[in-house]
């Protein structure tokens, strides 16, 4: 912009110039069709040779091949209401998969912004001044006016065509960068998923574990006033009552751990469904219970599709090809394109065709040497591809490890309860048969202790048994994907959040790939007495 005369011009416009921005502005939307070469190379997804089966198996996976899908509610399969509400209240308001989603809102700007470059860029400016010099001036020529006034009326428009696609390919990178975005966002909602089901079949395990405790604490308070009374009455000794009070005192023990480990996991539930864990209580329960159920089998092959850590990473190569196709670019020349003009007056007339001012042109330039600057650019670019190659096909062998690991899991655990809960039942008969005995006067109290502490401590390992092969069910399912496949993704074409002559209803961009986020009230969910979801 031109305050004076002696400011010098930097926003430019003028009618004469106005055909060249058209002009460009019809290139940019048609340029895809000028002369253009793109320097990346050609990209094609790893292809990895894996298995035809799955080495371990799971009673929870169908025997024979399923063409249904996993249900992307998956935790509805342990039939539990109250893991049902907590799963939906984490999915409406947990803050950490909402910072996901406007993480990929944020990726859908910054491909607009990177798109935005193969635009022609145009500004425009208007200035003013007035001026007056002392009379007093040293050395002030005599036909210098003292006081000027100057306006100017000016703009500038530039255009690069991207003869060498080094735009376009940055804006491909932004645009697989915000589909990795959705990918992170599916890995973010899926733990968020497994992770309320774990803790929460944790938390039932503490109840299960803390009823049992009571039970024996209550019949440990019985056989302690026979003892009471036996010694009393001399038939006892004072180190039965030791050993009782023992054993009595100890249980009350393991009981306070327990319920405190529970209500450390209620308070790790409360913070991941969105509530204070001063405002949050989930009703204990007696009883551990495992839901039989099955879900479809997935072939190896299938998985690189369900998981979207593997979708995610896969999204990252693409990203990194196309980022040699712009070190690349580097190496040929850069051509760009501008015009200016407007208009300028001493007065304030400044629209006279006299007092107008333009130009245009255009700007090759070609680096020669920078002392190895874009090889040592291109050569890094190559190494960040299969660095993320390599990645790749590590995600790839996580994801089947994860797999066999639960399938191998859910499988040893699932015989481990059915054996545990026969060596329950021993102990059980072996503790009633035991009682009676003493009561009879038939075996000591040594014996009494040994059979109650072997049936407490079968009970507690039966609970945390089916604790783990719930937790372990969970991980499978998750590890399959969890009802997600690639195709929840959005289309290279739903990542645009407006359009390039768009400047109503920006507030946020349509959902794209079911993510949408609060933009019109971010703040819906900071009550944190209650919950999102009733």
């Amino acid at each position: 912009m031109r305050i004076g005369r002696g400011t010098p011009r930097i926003l430019r416009a003028h009618p004469e110039s106005c055909a060249c921005v058209l002009l460009a502005l019809h290139l940019a939307a048609c340029s895809d069709w000028l002369p253009h070469v793109d320097l990346a190379p050609d990209y094609q997804p790893a292809q990895f040779v894996v298995p035809a089966s799955w080495h371990g198996a799971s009673p929870f996976v169908e025997a024979r091949p399923s063409d249904g899908e996993m249900r992307p509610d998956w935790w509805k399969l342990f039939r539990d209401p109250v893991l049902d509400r907590l799963e939906e209240q984490a999915m409406a308001a947990n803050p950490d998969l909402q910072a996901a989603a406007e993480r990929f809102v944020q990726a859908r700007d910054m491909m607009m912004k990177a798109r935005s470059r193969r635009m022609p860029q145009v500004g425009l400016g208007l200035g003013a001044s007035n001026n007056r010099q002392s009379e007093q001036t040293l050395f002030r020529p005599p036909d210098i006016p003292i006081q000027e006034a100057s306006v100017s009326i000016g703009g500038i428009a530039s255009w690069e065509p991207d003869f060498w696609s080094a735009l376009r390919n940055a804006t491909r990178v932004e645009l697989y960068r915000a589909e990795e975005r959705a990918a992170d966002y599916g890995l973010a909602r899926l733990s968020l998923q497994a992770e309320i089901a774990a803790n929460y079949f944790t938390l039932r395990s503490f109840d299960a574990q803390a009823a049992i405790y009571s039970h024996s604490i209550s019949l440990y308070k019985q056989s302690l006033d026979i003892v009471k009374t036996q010694f009393a009455g001399a038939i006892a000794s004072a180190l039965d009552v030791a050993r009782v009070e023992s054993l009595l005192f100890s249980t009350e023990t393991k009981l306070a751990q327990v319920q405190g480990q529970r209500e450390v996991t209620e308070q790790s539930i409360a913070v991941l469904v969105n509530m204070a864990p001063a405002s949050f209580t989930v009703k204990p329960v007696d009883e551990l219970r495992v839901a039989n159920f099955t879900i479809p089998q997935t072939i190896p092959s299938t998985l690189l599709e369900r998981r979207p850590d593997i979708a995610g990473m896969e999204r990252r190569m693409a990203q990194a090809n196309r980022e040699i196709g712009i070190a690349r670019a580097a190496f040929y020349p850069n051509v760009s394109f501008r015009a200016g003009g407007g208009f300028e007056d001493d007065g304030f007339n400044p629209t006279k065709l006299a007092n107008s001012f333009w130009s245009y042109g255009s700007v090759v330039a070609l680096p020669l040497f920078q002392g190895g600057y874009r090889r040592a650019q291109l050569q890094q670019a190559w190494s960040a591809y299969r660095e993320t190659e390599d990645r790749y096909r590590s995600t790839v062998l996580n994801a089947f490890r994860e797999v066999e690991n639960n399938l191998s899991l859910t499988n040893r655990l699932t015989v481990a309860a059915e054996r545990q809960d026969a060596a329950v039942g021993a102990t059980l008969k072996t503790q009633n048969l035991t009682t009676e005995l003493y009561q009879g006067g038939l075996a000591s109290s040594l014996e009494l202790i040994y059979a109650q502490v072997a049936t407490l401590q079968a009970r507690i390992d039966s609970v945390q048994i089916k604790t783990e092969l719930l937790r372990a069910s969970v991980a499978l399912i998750r590890a399959l994907g969890g009802g997600w496949d690639r195709g929840q993704l959005p289309a290279d074409d739903q990542i645009q959040p407006f359009g390039t002559f768009q400047y109503v209803n920006l507030d946020k961009p349509p959902p794209a790939g079911g993510i949408d986020v609060n933009a019109g009230n971010n703040r819906v969910n900071n009550d944190l007495t209650r919950p999102a979801v009733p």
